[in-house]
């Protein structure tokens, strides 16, 4: 009984982290900018890494891309209606599948019309939303919907004066969102059917517009993201609020775009708020109930290019045009260097910022020290570069508006 017992748990435990590591979504496998390549260029070629291939059509929009063992996967706006792309790996079309209005925006939130999530794949479906809040399932193989769910005509949420940015996070069975209404903050879906599984009023607390990280805990499984003021945990068996902290101002046109980070039982993130929330470091309990602040940097602050842990420094970039690194037990700056302010990721000991001006820097980290190996102008495309850079198989995908393009970096 007790080795049936033993392979039992084993198989279990085989299917969960197998599930988990064959999840290609936002800012890697892990949510975290991480990204497990090896054998990168220690240093580009003057005129940058070789270009591969660019594919101009997939519309405006901001959202980055994702990639399969494959194909790639991009949302795009297109005359105000949503498309979810599917290229090759030699960046042919495959196919493209509607998902309704995408966010065009009104008064100023109409400067920054266009797609904003990433998608999410797991086996052979994607799951990916609109800027509009249709989020909506999809055949990897034929782009066929399998199902489609809006969080506001469906689960009473509401769409942000930006858009719905969030892109959603899967496991095993169900899809997790923040439609941000008072009743329905938080919500589960089936993955495979759309259909309500649980629905959480949590904090009662309106939108942000980042996404959500999925960790296991000993105690439990948990959901860890953010509202217009709090981050918080929640149970993801039933959608319980386990533990909150505040956080510190508000700002209306930028506030908690950025997804959270965890890493060895510590929760980080990055504010971009006047009233100083900056950066933060937070100690969670193993039962996810417990969330203490270790240390908050006000002078620290970024608005959406996303935050990287490495040997428990927190490193991110700031207005001024400097990636900077904070060290582990005081949230002090221990190093900065000067790159172009932007989207950050890492891989095999190197950062890669994508700055807003559009040049994207490499910068390796040796000995607890940073240095620019490798610079690159992105010329193609059109709109603002506020898309995140992706790695997979030692090729770098830039989104830029319209076009996305593919690097050769290993």
């Amino acid at each position: 009984m007790k080795k049936t017992f033993t392979a039992y748990l084993l198989v279990i435990l085989g299917l969960t982290q197998g599930c988990k590591h064959n999840v290609a979504q936002w800012r890697g496998t892990d949510r975290d900018g991480i990204y497990h390549e090896t054998g990168l260029l220690d240093q580009w070629p003057e005129n940058g890494p070789e270009l591969l291939w660019v594919y101009e059509g997939i519309g405006r929009g901001f959202a980055a891309p994702v990639v399969s063992e494959d194909k790639i996967f991009i949302n795009g706006e297109q005359e105000g209606k949503s498309f979810l792309f599917a290229l090759d790996l030699e960046g042919n079309l495959l196919w493209k599948s509607p998902n309704g209005d995408e966010f065009l925006g009104e008064g100023f939130s109409s400067t920054y019309p266009g797609a904003r999530s990433t998608p999410t794949i797991l086996g052979n479906l994607v799951y990916t939303s609109s800027g509009e809040g249709r989020i909506a399932c999809y055949k990897a193989s034929t782009g066929e919907e399998k199902w489609a769910v809006s969080i506001v005509d469906d689960l009473d949420g509401e769409v942000g004066y930006f858009g719905y940015s969030e892109s959603v996070a899967v496991d095993k069975d169900l899809l997790y969102c923040f439609p941000g209404g008072s009743e329905t903050n938080l919500a589960a879906l089936d993955r495979f059917t759309g259909l309500t599984v649980w629905s959480s009023e949590v904090l009662k607390d309106t939108f942000a517009y980042g996404s959500p990280v999925l960790v296991d805990l000993p105690a439990r499984q948990i959901l860890i993201t953010t509202s217009r003021h709090h981050l918080f945990t929640v149970d993801r068996s039933n959608g319980e609020l386990l533990g909150s902290y505040k956080l510190k101002g508000y700002e209306f046109d930028g506030e908690h775009c950025n997804t959270p980070v965890y890493a060895d039982g510590h929760i980080y993130f990055v504010g971009n708020d006047v009233a100083g929330q900056g950066a933060v470091k937070l100690e969670l309990s193993q039962d996810g109930e417990s969330i203490k602040e270790v240390w908050r940097n006000e002078e620290i602050k970024n608005n959406f290019g996303g935050l990287v842990t490495v040997n428990d420094h927190l490193f991110t970039t700031v207005k001024g045009n400097w990636l900077i690194s904070l060290a582990p037990d005081s949230g002090t700056v221990a190093d900065s260097i000067k790159v172009a302010t932007g989207s950050l990721i890492y891989s095999d000991n190197k950062f890669i910022c994508y700055g807003n001006n559009g040049t994207i820097n490499l910068v390796n980290f040796s000995q607890e020290k940073l240095e620019i190996t490798g610079k690159l102008k992105i010329k193609e495309g059109t709109g603002h570069h506020f898309s995140h850079p992706v790695l997979a198989s030692g090729i770098m995908y830039i989104r830029h508006g319209d076009a996305v393009m593919a690097y050769r970096i290993k």
